[in-house]
């Protein structure tokens, strides 16, 4: 079977380094042969065959070095038992112990590892590849010339989130190897309807990049040429596109079947075997023989069934609700850091600015990235003058590109450079959406990786922008737990609140309404301090109804109080919504039955309706009237004034307290 694939030897690979390739292939092809056995047994839930594709995985992760981030995919086993990954450790991640890297949350290869420089795919494949691009910046910002390599097959290169990687990557010339496997077939989908390009290498050209095509169940010409590339973009930093051509012989996963595969493209791949074909090649050389293959197989199958038995007396995982509830964030030791006495009397927008500044230079790891933010300063100019006090390197355009984007951030987070991401609208988080409730949200929880990320949100409605630029979509975000949601109404808190987000190891979603930029102003503290998320403020004390807001609701409320003198009233400013501080709500409603809850957003599905559901079944008997809640029309949001005043609550809100007043 040699003469199915040609080997060209370099001199400098010797017989024992030869035997060790042999030897790392050899390794995941027996675990997996175990894994099937064990799935039809149902000791296992699920498995992703990678049998007849190991020469990849082995070859590029001999290649870099073991401080070098690798991002597999499920089908990459090579990478992780050529990392020297103890094997208790993957068969208890596989069977849901807790000596797996998951504590049983996330399944087969959803996982990472900071003590192998691993970093497991989420399943919406995509995402990985701007992680490495985050990666690799931090990297690049370290200077330590590292290389990182990402895996995707070719169906994920379909998304879109394959063409915003490798454009952010080409742009900013960063040190990563865009590894795509070739399987033939996306699930059941072939490659001819995936791409109409002879190979996925060819989409380098559209990328200023170069690319490579490799045959993938060759593993002399995997490690060799990555081994060339990785030393070469050490040097010279730049990234690559790579396409190891090879097949998927297993279903996607083995429920799947493969019955959609001719027989024939079946048996030429098997004949493609890239661990029979070397071995028959390395004993035509008299390099490997058949005593030294047998010592192999039984000296890996004597481990695989050791650590099999540890994973089997492993006890299983217990729940323990405190335990589930307190790993959805990082813990974090708030410090308060008090108001200086020295203050200045500054717009909202420029107690943003300020926060920012205050934190790029306590954090020398900090890094802001957005469109149009450097030189230009941003849409609405809040990081002017950055790019001359803390340099390109710090402060960095954007391509448009929110999910590529937003993974970036996440990757630089994993490579320890803390990020703040500015969307240039709030409405257009959408188009990062996936990445920030799939990734950055569950990722702690996961496998215990923080995501250091603040991404900045100007939104909200009154300044005539139309359905595209007016949204206050905080609601997308509440509802998933694991990330923190910060929405101020004043200088003086935006400022405080901004710098403790930032020092906050956690993902956070920070809204700045828009028309609170030039429009309010407040004496603030000029020196770096800090407020605690999750603390809500009583601006003022009442005996007979409990007014809440957040953002700019909060300044309609005042407004109202200030032309109705006779309402005594509690006003309650959230200032953040997750957490949300339901104590002091509760406290308030308590001393005086009656709540009434506004938001600018829509009303059906916000935070009001929870707030409102809350306070009933918590404070129900101390209520004197139904909990109200004041919002927006279930519309889209027009740009026309007179439409845009009438979809706003702003203009219903005086009748609706007074109306609850005087019940």
């Amino acid at each position: 079977m040699a003469n199915n694939i040609e080997y060209n030897l370099k001199s400098d690979l010797d017989n024992a380094f030869l035997l060790n390739l042999y030897k790392s292939m050899l390794k995941p092809r027996l675990i997996e042969e175990k894994m099937l056995i064990l799935l039809r047994q149902g000791k296992i839930t699920k498995w992703f065959s990678g049998i007849g594709q190991e020469a990849i995985a082995v070859g590029v992760t001999l290649a870099l070095q073991k401080d070098e981030y690798i991002l597999p995919m499920h089908r990459n086993l090579g990478v992780f038992t050529s990392r020297d990954i103890p094997l208790y450790r993957l068969f208890a991640q596989w069977q849901g112990k807790r000596n797996g890297f998951t504590k049983g949350r996330d399944r087969s290869f959803h996982f990472g590892t900071q003590e192998f420089k691993i970093v497991g795919m989420i399943s919406h494949l995509g995402p990985q590849l701007g992680v490495a691009d985050g990666i690799a910046l931090a990297n690049k910002l370290k200077n330590n010339q590292k290389v990182c390599a990402v895996f995707s097959g070719e169906g994920g290169t379909s998304e879109g989130d394959f063409h915003e990687a490798l454009n952010v990557a080409s742009v900013w010339s960063l040190p990563v190897l865009f590894c795509i496997e070739n399987n033939g077939y996306a699930l059941s989908t072939p490659t001819s309807e995936q791409f109409n390009c002879i190979n996925i290498a060819d989409k380098g050209m559209g990328y200023g990049m170069e690319s490579h095509v490799i045959d993938g169940n060759n593993i002399i010409d995997v490690y060799t040429k990555v081994d060339e590339l990785a030393k070469s973009i050490r040097k010279n930093p730049r990234p690559i596109l790579l396409e190891f051509k090879t097949f998927r012989r297993r279903g996607h996963e083995e429920a799947s079947g493969t019955k959609y595969v001719p027989d024939e493209l079946m048996q030429f791949w098997e004949q493609k075997d890239p661990i029979s074909n070397f071995a028959d090649f390395l004993k035509t050389k008299s390099i490997l023989t058949t005593a030294i293959e047998k010592s192999f197989t039984d000296e890996i199958n004597s481990e695989i069934n050791e650590h099999l038995q540890l994973a089997y007396n492993e006890e299983e995982i217990i729940p323990n609700l405190e335990t589930e509830l307190n790993d959805v964030f990082k813990p974090f030791n708030f410090k308060n850091i008090q108001l200086s006495s020295t203050k200045k009397n500054i717009r909202f927008i420029d107690a943003i600015a300020d926060a920012l500044q205050l934190s790029m230079s306590t954090h020398p790891n900090l890094v802001i990235m957005g469109q149009d933010i450097a030189e230009y300063g941003g849409v609405f100019k809040i990081t002017d003058g950055f790019v001359a006090k803390f340099g390109k390197e710090r402060v960095k355009n954007t391509p448009i590109c929110e999910s590529a984007i937003v993974s970036t951030a996440y990757g630089l987070s994993v490579n320890g450079i803390k990020a703040v991401v500015e969307m240039q609208f709030a409405d257009f988080v959408s188009s990062g959406f996936n990445p920030i409730v799939n990734l950055l949200a569950k990722s702690y929880y996961r496998w215990n990786q923080n995501a250091d990320v603040v991404i900045r949100m100007p939104c909200g409605a009154g300044v005539g922008a139309g359905p595209f630029h007016s949204q206050t979509n905080e609601a997308w975000f509440t509802k998933t737990p694991g990330l923190k949601v910060v929405y101020p109404a004043f200088p003086q808190d935006a400022k405080g609140l901004l710098i403790a987000a930032i020092n906050d190891p956690n993902p956070v979603l920070f809204f700045e309404h828009k028309a609170l930029y030039r429009a309010v102003y407040q004496d603030v503290s000029e020196d770096y301090y800090t407020f605690e998320l999750g603390k809500a403020n009583l601006l003022k004390k009442g005996k007979n109804i409990t007014l809440i807001g957040y953002g700019s609701s909060v300044h309609w409320i005042l407004e109202v109080l200030e032309n109705h003198p006779e309402i005594s009233a509690d006003v309650i400013d959230l200032r953040t919504l997750q957490p949300l501080d339901m104590e002091t709500i509760y406290t308030s409603v308590k001393k005086t039955g009656k709540a009434l809850i506004v938001q600018e957003d829509s009303l059906f599905g916000g935070i009001s309706s929870d707030i409102s559901a809350l306070i009933h079944e918590n404070c129900f008997e101390f209520l004197d009237a139904p909990v109200q809640r004041v919002a927006a029309l279930d519309t889209p949001i027009p740009f026309q004034k007179q439409l845009e005043k009438q979809y706003l609550s702003k203009s219903r809100l005086v009748e609706e307290i007074l109306k609850l007043y005087k019940y």
